[in-house]
């Protein structure tokens, strides 16, 4: 399954709201060193309880996450 992320980084609160076909996600993490990945990451495999890797926008603020069974 493929799932679109716009990510807000540097933010002053962590949230996930899911429109229509895709999530917007708020992380305090900056975006250096890939802190931000790791961080996505980690809420998704708690939020959905799946493993999941980053398909594409590792550098983008839009993201396209695959769960991994």
């Amino acid at each position: 399954m493929l799932i679109n992320i716009k990510v807000h980084t540097n933010s002053s609160k962590e949230e996930i709201k899911k429109n229509e076909n895709n999530y917007e996600v708020w992380v305090k993490e900056k975006p250096i060193d890939g802190k931000v990945n790791a961080k996505l990451l980690k809420i998704f495999k708690k939020y959905l309880g799946k493993q999941v890797k980053i398909k594409s926008g590792l550098k983008s603020r839009n993201k396209v996450l695959e769960t991994l069974s």
